[in-house]
C-alpha cells in the first residue's frame, strides 16, 4: 500500500517518496541493516590483517631469542614453518581482505545502492528516520529532529 509523502522534521533527504510503502521502507531498512553488518564484518577482516601481520612480525624476535639460547632447531622450526606462512592456501592477510573488498563488499555495496535509488530515489535510512519520529519526545532538549532544531 503506498502512501501519500511524508513530511519529516528530519528533511526532504530522510522522508520517504509518495511511491513508498511500508514494507518496502522495512526492506530497505533492513538491507541497510545488513551492509551495517557487512561494514563491520569488513573492519574484523582489517583487524584480522593487522594482527596476524603483527604476529608475524613477532616471530622475527621469537627466532632471535631462541637462537640467543642456543634452541637452533626450535628457532628454525618456527622462521621455516611460520614467518611468513600464508594464512589460506597461496595467501596472506592482505590478499584476503582485497579479495573480500573487491568481491562480495563492492557487490553488496552495490545492490544497497541500486535498491535505494530505483525504490527511494536515493534516500538513506528512511525506517530509522521515521523510527526517530515516532521515539522521540517533541519539545524535549535531546529530542531535536535535527542539529538546528
Amino acid at each position: 500500500m503506498a502512501h501519500e509523502q511524508r513530511s519529516s522534521a528530519l528533511g526532504q533527504d530522510h522522508s520517504r517518496t509518495a511511491a513508498l510503502d511500508d514494507k518496502t521502507v522495512e526492506a530497505l531498512g533492513e538491507l541497510s541493516k545488513a551492509l551495517e553488518t557487512i561494514h563491520r564484518v569488513r573492519g574484523h577482516l582489517y583487524s584480522a590483517h593487522q594482527l596476524v601481520g603483527g604476529a608475524d612480525l613477532t616471530l622475527d624476535r621469537v627466532v632471535k631469542l631462541l637462537r640467543e639460547v642456543g634452541h637452533d632447531e626450535m628457532a628454525n622450526r618456527v622462521e621455516h614453518e611460520l614467518l611468513g606462512r600464508n594464512l589460506l592456501p597461496g595467501r596472506w592477510t592482505f590478499q584476503i581482505v582485497e579479495e573480500f573488498d573487491d568481491g562480495y563488499y563492492a557487490a553488496f555495496q552495490e545492490i544497497e545502492r541500486d535498491a535505494r535509488e530505483k525504490l527511494a530515489g536515493g534516500r538513506r535510512h528512511i525506517y530509522e528516520a521515521e523510527m526517530k519520529e515516532r521515539r522521540r519526545t517533541h519539545g524535549m532538549p535531546g529530542h531535536e529532529a535535527t542539529p538546528e532544531e
